[in-house]
């Protein structure tokens, strides 16, 4: 199957987990159920080619518009149309859904002596959770078995059909044997929603994996990595993101009623040299492109800029904002829930 085809959400409950440790290519294995069916969610945690540590990033408090859409969806499997996997949609993508920030992932081996200092033990810990609350758990990835189950039982837990959820991870990138697997709105990861309990609010844990050897700079159209330059160097796989000069400190979103349509970007110089914005852009969920030409920022200087509403929308539904060079690479970007820009003429930071 092309995964690109097969790609779609799990929305279901964890009944129980198992960390793999004496395999080459290890996963975290999980035991799901939706209303009637049970489902495995294998999650790699070691890679198949140097280097072998896993790239990861948790999120302990995710918030995001995608939310809102995951809290709608029924149980069981959704398999993401085309309508889905496009900027504002379902789908996740890495580098183009402002989910988090990429620099923020880091390597961490599968199995290291002692208690909860491997990737093996910091995904049980989640999933014991999920297990114990009776969270909501969402898997995105692609699919084995759903469509046409297999006649045997599952090799791990033992129920039957056999049939579940692989791919839990960054699914772009690639190169050699596994740029076939390229994609944009694509990505996999693991969402858990877990309930309010003993006073604490309802909170969202997501949850990201990458491969050292995939790049974060990849094609709009195909996912595959960029061969084009950032700055004076190559951007070669692995390559994690840019350093970025610039960042988008704050946005205002949501205007009072007599500013209406003026909303605003805010960045920052943090480089010791002045940027000459001509060429850059922002874009919105929609990648609504809207140009910064005429601007430019002194070193370690703020601006804001005034966003024209006929070119570029920050909707109060909740969105995106992209900060891109003149080489149309993403050098930051940030994200907002429909929550967050409630009140009227309040600059939202990030």
């Amino acid at each position: 199957m092309n995964l690109s085809e097969g790609y779609g959400i799990l929305k279901c409950h964890a009944i129980a987990g198992k960390m793999e440790l004496g395999k080459d290519t290890p996963h975290y294995q999980v035991h799901v159920k939706d209303s009637q069916s049970s489902y495995r969610l294998a999650i790699n945690v070691r890679s198949s080619q140097k280097p072998f540590d896993l790239l990861y990033f948790v999120d302990d408090d995710f918030q995001h518009f995608i939310t809102d859409k995951l809290d709608q969806l029924g149980f069981g499997f959704k398999k993401l149309e085309d309508s889905d996997r496009q900027a504002g949609g379902i789908a996740l993508d890495y580098i183009r859904g402002n989910l988090f920030k990429v620099n923020n992932m880091k390597p961490l081996p599968f199995n290291l002596p002692g208690e909860n200092n491997d990737l093996n033990e910091l995904i049980d810990s989640y999933i014991q959770r999920a297990i114990e609350t009776q969270a909501v758990v969402y898997a995105f990835g692609e699919p084995w078995g759903i469509d046409k189950p297999e006649n045997k039982p599952d090799k791990v837990f033992g129920f039957q059909p056999g049939r579940g959820v692989h791919n839990l991870h960054m699914n772009q990138g690639n190169s050699g044997n596994f740029a076939q697997e390229n994609g944009v709105y694509q990505d996999g990861a693991l969402l858990i929603h877990y309930p309010s309990a003993g006073g604490s609010r309802e909170r969202w844990v997501a949850a990201f994996f990458a491969f050292q050897s995939q790049s974060f700079h990849t094609d709009d159209r195909t996912g595959n990595p960029i061969d084009r330059n950032v700055g004076n160097e190559p951007v070669e796989p692995g390559t994690p993101a840019v350093k970025a000069r610039l960042r988008i400190i704050a946005a205002l979103v949501n205007p009072r009623g007599e500013d209406s349509g003026k909303e605003s970007v805010t960045l920052i110089n943090s480089s010791p040299e002045k940027v000459d914005l001509n060429g850059w852009a922002v874009t919105d969920k929609l990648k609504h492109k809207y140009r910064l030409d005429g601007f430019s920022i002194e070193p370690g200087g703020v601006i804001t800029v005034p966003l024209d509403a006929e070119k570029i929308q920050l909707s109060n539904d909740g969105g995106i904002l992209s900060l891109l060079d003149p080489e149309s690479i993403k050098v930051d970007g940030v994200s907002y829930t429909r929550e967050d820009v409630q009140e009227q003429g309040w600059t939202l930071v990030f």
